[in-house]
């Protein structure tokens, strides 16, 4: 700077410190340079399903998390993953727009998505536009169709129906009044727990059919139903709205058993119900908070360290916890974040070679149709308490 006055000087001082600082933080940014890797969710964030999105994506979100807190390495490069959640109200045609988006928007390898109508939408597309559809829905017939980038997250409800029967059979008696919710899923449980009733000498008194997820007045629906005096009510949809027709049937003086899909789950009805006694006679899936498996029991510690003392999760949370880690796990294995064919290929070791306080489903690994291979417990509510029973036992 010879031949510049020292005023001038002063003036290029600030630019030269500019300068140096821009070309330090390049020097610091490529040192910390991380690949921000979008992870996808689209279900139910509004309206009477809107707690059963949010278990999901409380426990993708708690995974997320506790991966960049640890540091995730694919192909010799750091990735940050980030959940992109959107909101399709439980619809089939909302469920599709949204992966599009994702897919398109975001370059999501992977979606994840809470019900079946939402997963038949997306498996139509998914395989042609290369993304993993991480299916939460027990429905069979997910897995049945030979899509090759689906992964079905919780076990079938088939496996339920004959037990669940038996038992409520037994305890209360033959006759059975339905009143599921009308979502796909719903649809789909009651296609097989009907004939399955009937086939073990029982009958079918009315099916009514009510919409979980618009209504939180069930009295009509309700009633037209226990006016054929039904020994047991089948019933089910997201834990909310379901202990809300339990409750209101109880109002009504039904005095028989419940018969409950997997999706519901007692621990969050009681609280609509003001407890267990409600739901005296109950069958339904193990509730997390009551699971005493190292898996459940070490995700509920971390669950209620996450969001609370009073919190308790759900089976929603926790096993998309573990699908979140084994998900990253299968593209640092496959060592990439992109191709979906090649994280999807990873997806059994990854689930198999999770650490036990990482598997809050108990896990034991991906089928040749992409099911989990997971064993399910069940509970009864007997004396207005949880009671755990094996399959097994209740075949007896």
């Amino acid at each position: 700077m010879k031949n510049t006055t020292p005023r001038r000087r002063l003036a290029l001082l600030p630019i030269a410190a500019t300068l140096l600082g821009a070309i330090g933080a390049m020097g610091a940014g490529s040192a910390l340079a991380q690949d921000l890797v979008k992870i996808g969710y689209t279900g139910p964030l509004s309206g009477g399903a809107a707690l059963y999105g949010k278990n999901v994506v409380n426990g993708i979100e708690m995974a997320i998390k506790e991966i960049n807190a640890t540091g995730l390495e694919v192909a010799g490069k750091k990735v940050k993953l980030e959940l992109v959640s959107l909101d399709d109200k439980y619809s089939p045609a909302e469920a599709a727009i949204n992966a599009r988006r994702l897919v398109q928007q975001y370059q999501t390898a992977a979606v994840f998505v809470p019900h079946s109508g939402g997963i038949y939408a997306m498996q139509a597309f998914n395989e042609q536009e290369k993304f993993i559809v991480m299916a939460y829905s027990s429905t069979p017939k997910i897995t049945e169709t030979g899509n090759k980038l689906t992964i079905r997250i919780p076990p079938t409800f088939n496996s339920y129906i004959e037990p669940f029967t038996k038992y409520e059979m037994k305890k209360y008696g033959k006759k059975v009044g339905m009143l599921p919710g009308d979502h796909d899923y719903a649809k789909n449980w009651s296609a097989l727990f009907e004939p399955a009733w009937v086939k073990a000498g029982g009958t079918v008194v009315s099916n009514n059919p009510m919409s979980y997820n618009r209504s939180a007045d069930f009295y009509s629906g309700v009633s037209r139903v226990l006016a054929e005096k039904p020994d047991v009510l089948f019933v089910g949809g997201p834990s909310e709205p379901t202990a809300l027709v339990a409750k209101q049937a109880r109002e009504l003086g039904f005095k028989g058993g419940f018969l409950i899909m997997d999706q519901a789950k007692l621990d969050e009805m009681s609280k609509v119900t003001g407890g267990l006694a409600m739901l005296e006679g109950s069958i339904g899936v193990m509730p997390v908070s009551y699971d005493e498996r190292p898996g459940p029991k070490a995700f509920a510690a971390a669950y209620r360290k996450a969001y609370g003392a009073d919190k308790d999760p759900t089976t929603e949370s926790s096993y998309n916890y573990a699908m979140t880690h084994a998900l990253a796990a299968a593209m640092k294995a496959a060592g990439t974040s992109t191709d979906a064919a090649a994280i999807r290929a990873q997806m059994n070791d990854a689930l198999m070679k999770l650490p036990k306080d990482q598997n809050a489903g108990e896990f034991k690994g991906v089928d040749a149709v992409g099911g989990t291979i997971v064993d399910p417990v069940v509970v009864t509510v007997e004396g207005g308490k949880i009671k755990p029973v094996s399959l097994s036992e209740l075949l007896k």
